[in-house]
């Protein structure tokens, strides 16, 4: 996840990245599940942000289940993902399993791939799997951050936010390759897509709070990191409109692998994959 330090699902933080999530996500993506999506399943939901930029993009969404861990964030989330039905659950996705999809014909997550483990990602692409349902998986980090003007330090920090990430056995950057080997393992189709935040001016308050997680977070794994002045540096550069930043992601979307299963779901014919695939 592309998060600001331990505020990664604060509201505050996420309202702050929601109009870059918006812009970054592939809408080639979007448009491959178009059809897929009458009862859609967000899992890790947040305030519902995901629902807001996919839930338009669907033709003939009836229905959202929103699932989370935070009551809180449920709360939030459920006013305002724009169907006629929405309704919540409460899970901890470590357990989620084939029945608490039953009568779902799309799955969808954003920036959730990047905080599970390999044991998690199976878990939840046996679900998907078992239960028939295609999937749009969007905004998964791939550890690859680009700085405009580069820094000889930007490497290094890069390198130390990526094993932070890795921290408790988490994918990280990772995710969205294992992620796809493991939906493939399963007899799943997958298809990547660039979905990069582009940062700059015009994003000025996100880049800010994006610098201060992505080097904080670097310093907690690396303690010894030599950054003296370095984010002091490039919050000078931000704010004076001189500093911009391209920070990779990938959208996942994931199709049943026979006609047989995509019509289980309802879903048959309704699947255009891409040829070249970019955001």
């Amino acid at each position: 996840m592309t998060s600001a330090g331990g505020a990664a699902f604060a509201p505050e933080w996420l309202a702050l990245r929601e109009g870059a999530d918006a812009e970054a996500r592939s809408e080639r993506a979007a448009e491959v599940v178009r059809d897929l999506g009458r009862v859609v399943a967000d899992l890790g939901c947040g305030t519902g942000s995901l629902g807001r930029w996919l839930a338009p993009r669907l033709s003939g969404s009836e229905r959202w289940v929103l699932f989370d861990r935070d009551p809180g964030l449920l709360a939030l989330a459920r006013e305002t993902v724009p169907v006629n039905r929405v309704r919540t659950r409460e899970l901890d996705l470590a357990s989620l399993r084939a029945r608490d999809l039953d009568g779902v014909t799309l799955v969808a997550a954003s920036a959730l791939l990047d905080l599970l483990t390999r044991a998690e990602v199976e878990t939840l692409a046996g679900a998907v799997v078992a239960a028939g349902c295609p999937a749009l998986l969007t905004l998964t980090v791939v550890g690859r951050v680009e700085l405009s003007p580069a820094d000889p330090l930007d490497a290094r920090v890069g390198r130390a936010f990526d094993d932070h990430q890795r921290r408790g056995g988490r994918l990280g950057p990772d995710a969205a390759a294992v992620a796809a080997e493991v939906f493939e393992g399963l007899g799943a189709r997958t298809h990547a897509f660039a979905s990069p935040w582009r940062l700059g001016p015009d994003r000025a308050d996100l880049l800010r709070e994006w610098l201060r997680g992505w080097v904080g977070a670097a310093v907690e794994q690396e303690p010894g990191l030599p950054v003296a002045g370095y984010l002091e540096r490039r919050l000078e550069q931000c704010g004076r409109g001189g500093l911009r930043a391209v920070v990779h992601h990938t959208d996942l979307v994931v199709l049943p692998g026979s006609a047989g299963t995509a019509a289980s779901s309802g879903s048959a014919g309704a699947v255009r994959p891409p040829g070249t695939e970019s955001s």
